[in-house]
C-alpha cells in the first residue's frame, strides 16, 4: 500500500469519526444555546416591572404587553431548543427577540461590521438561523417524533407533504 493511499484511508477514517460528532456537538450547542434563554426568560418573568421599566427606557412600544411576551418566548423557546422540541419553530421567535434587542439596545453601539459581528445577539442569531436551516439534529425529540409525523401525513398510499426530515 502506497503512502498516498494510508494517508487517504486515515483521512477518510478520521473524517467519520468527526462525522458521528455532529449529532453531540449539535446537542451540546443547543443545550447551551436553550439554557441561556431558559435563564433569561425565567429571570424576566420573575422581574417584569424592570423589564417594563427597561423596555419603556428604550423606546419599545407597549412594553407592559412586550415585556411579558418576551419572556415566555424566552423561557418556553429555550425549553423546546433545549428538548429539540419544534425547534425550527421555536428559532422563529428567538431570532425575532434577537433583532429586536440589536436594533432597540445595542444599534447606538454599530460603528462598523465589526460592532456588529461582536454582539453576542448576533451569535445567538446566526445559530437561531442554523437551528431554522437544518434543525435539531439525530439528538432530538424531533428527530423521534418527525417519522411518526411523516407517517401519518401521508396516510395509507399518500405523500408527506410539508414535514421536512430534521
Amino acid at each position: 500500500m502506497s503512502t498516498v493511499t494510508r494517508v487517504s484511508a486515515a483521512a477518510q477514517k478520521t473524517l467519520a469519526a468527526l462525522e458521528a460528532l455532529q449529532p453531540v456537538a449539535l446537542l451540546l450547542a443547543r443545550v447551551v444555546v436553550g439554557l441561556v434563554f431558559v435563564f433569561s426568560g425565567w429571570g424576566k418573568l420573575h422581574g417584569l416591572d424592570q423589564v417594563v421599566d427597561y423596555f419603556r427606557s428604550l423606546g419599545i412600544p407597549a412594553p407592559e404587553l412586550q415585556a411579558p411576551f418576551v419572556a415566555t418566548v424566552e423561557f418556553v423557546g429555550g425549553l423546546a431548543v433545549v428538548l429539540g422540541l419544534g425547534t425550527r419553530l421555536a428559532a422563529v421567535p428567538l431570532s425575532a427577540t434577537m433583532v429586536v434587542a440589536m436594533v432597540t439596545a445595542k444599534w447606538k453601539d454599530v460603528a462598523g461590521v465589526s460592532d456588529l459581528v461582536g454582539f453576542s445577539e448576533t451569535d445567538y442569531l446566526v445559530f437561531f438561523f442554523l437551528l431554522i436551516a437544518f434543525g435539531a439534529g439525530k439528538l432530538s425529540v424531533d428527530a423521534v417524533i418527525a417519522p411518526r409525523l411523516r407517517a401519518r401525513a401521508e396516510g395509507p398510499g399518500g405523500a408527506a407533504t410539508m414535514l421536512p426530515a430534521t
